[in-house]
């Protein structure tokens, strides 16, 4: 699952191996923000989510969920049906029965939901790809 509004520029076949290493429902994707990018929303220590709350952060929250996750379909079993469920949600009731996994990741996301963020990425694209990636003004 990748979040609609990020691009991100990680390996993804790190995220696969670490979800498959990690026998649990679902892996977490995570950023050491320090708060730069966005309000960070996880504590993380040890390789291991120790909260996450999107809506109530906490001052020891340094990372944020980057915006991938990796889940079993056995996850989505704790959805309710026909109910409004939000994701940060289900990650905190994963956490609560040690089946969320963590993976750390180096790069920074980018947030393409607006036109400011759009022109940062382009800016990016253009440094790290500037023939192969089509990014029209």
């Amino acid at each position: 699952m990748v979040y609609g509004d990020s691009y991100l520029s990680c390996d993804y076949g790190a995220v696969q191996s670490a979800f498959e290493k990690s026998g649990k429902c679902a892996l977490m994707t995570v950023f050491r923000n320090e708060g730069r990018w966005d309000r960070s929303n996880v504590r993380f220590e040890g390789g291991r989510v120790m909260a996450c709350d999107k809506q109530n952060p906490m001052s020891q929250m340094r990372h944020i969920d980057y915006g991938l996750g990796v889940f079993h379909a056995a996850a989505f079993a704790l959805v309710p049906s026909g109910e409004f469920y939000d994701l940060t949600t289900l990650y905190q009731d994963l956490l609560l029965q040690d089946q969320l996994a963590a993976y750390e990741i180096a790069e920074r996301f980018y947030e393409i939901g607006s036109l400011a963020g759009l022109e940062e990425t382009r800016r990016y694209l253009r440094r790290v790809a500037p023939d192969p990636v089509d990014v029209a003004p």
